[in-house]
């Protein structure tokens, strides 16, 4: 049976709630007096949702909202409303809370809401429990010239690396910024042949000329290649535009401090810096990063051959590892 935790400080209601709710004879209910008194209960019993009233002593229902989101974000928050509390309400709703139903309307509405938002939480622990069994994942996407995208994929790249437990939180963050770097170079030095040097002008310059270029030909028909492969003892992305591409070798050293001056060289650093190895083709139009969990000794998975492959059109490329070089699908960027 599933586990309801009903928190209001007045009896009457409290009984009143539970009563409907045993007539189901589908879920376990416990009771508290206020929030305070909510994460206690919660501590002890982890219910599957909470229903609480908003107007409480010690410990209201907008700041239970806030404590449950904090510290137990699976566990849905479902309102009780009563009139005159229709402002803490929303706010309530902003802040996390799943949910809500009017103490005037609770024989119609309480138990097809509750239940709602039961089946809406049990799908998303299942899906959670299920991604955090993924012990290897393998993706190929293709993507317009479109920041928004961009950002949506880094999200979920960062999203699946946090289910398959595989990097610490620090590490998937900065994982996801060698990425997203590597996309937007791709879009916008790579697709876009926008130079970073206009950069030096000012972003407007830069940003103008890549808005221009998304509308007009060839740029606009232009794509992002994105292959991704997570596992427990690496993670490994390649990128590859579809623009002319660079010589890799005519890229300088982003710690130079003459360069780290530069509001074009630090995509470059960051993505040194936050991945073991960057690997790039001999065109420069792609870029292979990978980084290997730190818990893992390298011998134990064979380590990177000192070759990795880019597909170029049709055409497979070689490439090499540039040592201790980042990537910039601009020489100069």
């Amino acid at each position: 049976m599933q586990t309801v935790l009903v928190v209001d400080d007045s009896q009457v209601d409290r009984r009143l709630v539970g009563g409907l709710l045993q007539k189901t004879g589908e879920y376990d209910l416990v009771y508290a007096e206020n929030g305070q008194d909510a994460l206690e209960k919660i501590e002890l019993h982890i219910p599957d949702a909470v229903l609480t009233d908003l107007h409480m002593p010690e410990m209201n229902g907008l700041e239970l909202v806030e404590a449950i989101k904090a510290d137990y974000p699976l566990i849905p928050v479902l309102l009780m409303t009563a009139q005159g509390s229709e402002e803490l309400a929303v706010e309530a709703l902003r802040r996390g809370a799943a949910s809500y139903v009017t103490k005037r309307r609770l024989g119609e509405d309480l138990i097809s809401t509750v239940q709602q938002i039961l089946d809406a939480a049990s799908a998303e622990r299942g899906q959670t429990r299920l991604m955090n069994r993924v012990v290897r994942t393998e993706t190929e996407y293709i993507l317009p010239n479109d920041t928004t995208l961009v950002h949506a994929l880094v999200q979920q790249i960062r999203e699946l690396m946090r289910n398959m437990r595989t990097f610490g939180e620090n590490d998937r963050l900065r994982i996801g910024i060698a990425i997203e770097e590597a996309l937007l170079n791709a879009l916008y030095h790579g697709n876009l042949e926008v130079s970073s040097e206009l950069r030096e002008q000012g972003n407007s310059e830069y940003e103008n000329l890549a808005k221009a270029r998304m509308g007009a030909e060839p740029y606009a028909s232009r794509r992002l290649h994105v292959e991704m492969r997570l596992t427990p003892e690496e993670a490994k992305f390649v990128v590859r535009d579809e623009g002319p591409g660079f010589d890799p070798s005519d890229i300088p050293d982003p710690t130079d401090p003459d360069y780290l001056e530069r509001p074009s060289g630090r995509g470059m650093l960051l993505m040194r810096s936050f991945m073991d190895e960057t690997m790039y083709n001999d065109k420069g139009n792609c870029v292979t990063l990978l980084k290997k969990a730190e818990s893992l000794d390298e011998t134990a998975i064979g380590g990177l051959p000192e070759t990795t492959f880019c597909s170029a059109g049709d055409e497979a490329v070689e490439g090499e590892i540039i040592a201790d070089d980042g990537l910039l699908e601009d020489p100069t960027g």
